[in-house]
């Protein structure tokens, strides 16, 4: 069981890390104004989408749903920090999509939103990680 949970943390990592990354691609490609920096934009965003978040979102949830059909939901499915966690992890799914979702408006050239809204939106996954964190570590409730 180690080893599931050793690659559903390498997972998550990876998934994090892309997530931290896209807003932040995100930012520079509403500041671009020449065509070539746009298109570098589309295919490194769409890179990252399919290439690492995507694949680190299935590797996070198969070994996580592994982790928590196993053993954990019987011992822990009655204690809060576990249902907040995973309350936390379908949040996080959001935001995943929704990236997915604006990977395809700057692909259709069809952004509306200025760098300034991508900076604050690139903050939303670091208190949902802090949360996430805290949760599986302390288990506080």
């Amino acid at each position: 069981m180690l080893w599931v949970k050793a690659i559903h943390i390498f997972g998550f990592i990876s998934w994090l890390a892309g997530m931290f990354y896209l807003p932040r691609l995100f930012v520079y490609h509403s500041m671009a104004d020449d065509k070539i920096s746009i298109e570098r934009f589309k295919l490194m965003e769409l890179r990252l989408y399919r290439g690492i978040m995507m694949p680190s979102l299935i590797v996070t949830t198969v070994f996580g749903l592994w982790m928590v059909q196993d053993y954990a939901w019987e011992a822990y499915s009655n204690q809060y920090w576990l249902q907040a966690k995973l309350v936390l992890v379908g949040l996080l799914i959001v935001y995943h999509f929704y990236c997915g979702y604006l990977v395809g408006v700057f692909a259709k050239d069809k952004n509306t939103r200025s760098d300034i809204y991508y900076r604050w939106f690139n903050e939303v996954p670091f208190p949902i990680l802090v949360g996430i964190i805290i949760l599986a570590v302390v288990r506080p409730f």
